[in-house]
């Protein structure tokens, strides 16, 4: 009797043992989408935004991620600053920052522009967050030399914080109206399609770089 009554304790030890750690799973990979109308999903259907296709994508290959949409539409790299903090939670693994095409198309000086991204992409490093930056260009109608400030801003802070370039955002879509909605700016379903096929390598680079989870 005595031998069964200890079997019982030994099995009764083991279920409480094993049990919680069958129950523990890993959470996903937090990234956050952080940008403009381009990044929030602007005139497009549910699961229809660029968080959601890449999130799709990423798992599609096998990586156990979640892509949380922090695009606000209109938003200028000084907004985007101002609310950054608290748009980007803790335990965000990595931050995909599309911001300026706003600014552009505003006219506003390269430099400020610069400035707010700097600071962005300096909060984000002492959080110990890796950015992958979505870059942007000038439209041809603000001029040669507005267009070479503007385009240089992207490729001059991903090299100074190490970030990781994807030089423009709307690559494959700007242009061709089959990939854009009316307004003749922005992705339409198949466009983001397209951005994120385009997207995927170098998201999936970035993701390779990331340091173990502490």
């Amino acid at each position: 009797m005595a031998f069964k009554h200890i079997l019982a304790l030994i099995v009764t030890l083991a279920a409480f043992t094993i049990a919680p750690a069958a129950a523990v799973r890993a959470e996903p990979l937090q990234i956050v989408g952080f940008g403009d109308s381009l990044m929030a999903g602007f005139g497009l259907g549910p699961g229809e935004g660029f968080t959601d296709k890449l999130q799709t994508a990423l798992q599609s290959k096998g990586h156990d991620v979640a892509v949380a949409n922090a695009g606000v539409s209109g938003d200028t790299t000084s907004g985007g600053l101002a609310r950054l903090d608290w748009s980007v939670p803790d335990g965000t693994r990595l931050v995909i920052l599309e911001l300026g095409a706003n600014d552009m198309l505003r006219g506003v000086e390269p430099a400020l522009v610069e400035q707010n991204l700097d600071a962005m992409l300096s909060r984000l490093k002492k959080r110990g967050i890796p950015v992958v930056m979505a870059g942007m260009v000038a439209a041809p109608n603000l001029g040669h030399a507005y267009g070479e400030q503007f385009g240089a801003i992207y490729p001059t802070l991903a090299q100074k914080y190490g970030a990781t370039l994807y030089p423009f955002f709307l690559d494959g879509v700007a242009g061709d109206k089959s990939m854009q909605l009316e307004d003749g700016m922005h992705p339409n379903a198949a466009g983001v399609e397209r951005m994120v096929e385009r997207f995927l390598p170098t998201m999936e680079k970035a993701l390779a770089g990331l340091p173990a989870a502490q």
